[in-house]
């Protein structure tokens, strides 16, 4: 095998620090004893991070209860949105691995389709779509159905549209690994289908499964384009990360991209074992 030349590891050296410099940037900042996120450098502080406003004028992330609510929103959308996806995603890749049926093919490409779909389009053709619902059934009713306005259970369906999407193709690629004489085995013992389905198909779509939620809550925690269009009085972490930034931007925008990136991090790291565990 022939050696790298100096120009590759120069190209390669010069991908990484246009990828990562950016972030470390922020990431230092962070810690900056300033409240301005932007040289000059000023100092070590952890008051972005923890600080009760003393210092600085404005509590640390992990004390703000604005920011504090703003991740709980997260999370109150990402972990519905990974539980529905995984869930969902299993019927759809049963559905489009197992079963026959005339316009497979053609269900199959539209269930694509959200995914070129821009944001912004798909979270204004949501809110158009919910909103004239909601008129309809709140005449008909006579009763206000604010789940169908906009916020948190819409960012939720908004969401899922797409990122259902990705986690049905992942397990779906799981899927169609899986040889079937292990089922018919099974059945061929005297197993039940529901027996069959706990001990021998769902473990092996388990990292699969696994994977799906992790990319889901991944996607669905740093989505900004469509939950912009979707969200009401109870903004999740990235509108508020960019309200933050229109008003003008501290270093407790550098902490709390920080902590997202670590975050993501841990996630990725997680999809990536999981994924090892599939091959």
């Amino acid at each position: 095998m022939n050696r790298p030349s100096i120009a590759w590891k120069l190209y390669i050296a010069a991908f990484y620090i246009f990828l990562f410099a950016p972030l470390l940037v922020v990431a230092i900042f962070a810690f900056n004893a300033s409240p301005f996120p932007s040289p000059p450098w000023k100092g070590w502080t952890l008051d972005w991070f923890v600080g009760d406003g003393s210092a600085f004028g404005k509590p640390g992330v992990l004390m703000d209860p604005i920011w504090l609510a703003s991740i709980g929103n997260s999370l109150k959308v990402a972990v519905p949105v990974a539980l529905l996806a995984v869930l969902l995603g299993t019927v759809n890749a049963w559905v489009l691995e197992r079963a026959e049926f005339p316009g497979k093919s053609l269900v199959a490409m539209m269930m694509l389709w959200p995914l070129v779909i821009p944001g912004v389009i798909l979270g204004i053709s949501i809110l158009a779509f919910f909103s004239r619902v909601a008129n309809g059934l709140e005449e008909a009713l006579q009763t206000d159905l604010d789940p169908l306005r906009p916020g948190l259970p819409l960012v939720i369906l908004g969401q899922l549209s797409f990122i259902l999407t990705i986690a049905t193709l992942i397990i779906a690629a799981r899927l169609r690994k899986f040889d079937r004489s292990l089922e018919e085995a099974a059945f061929d013992l005297g197993a039940s289908r529901a027996h069959v389905l706990r001990t021998v198909t769902l473990p092996f779509l388990r990292p699969a499964l696994v994977g799906a939620g992790l990319v889901a809550l991944l996607m669905s925690f740093e989505n900004f384009n469509t939950t912009l269009m979707l969200v009401g009085s109870e903004p999740p972490l990235p509108i508020t990360m960019y309200g933050q930034m229109r008003e003008g931007a501290t270093p407790a925008i550098n902490a709390v991209s920080l902590l997202l990136m670590l975050g993501v991090g841990g996630i990725a790291s997680l999809f990536a074992l999981t994924s090892k565990t599939q091959a």
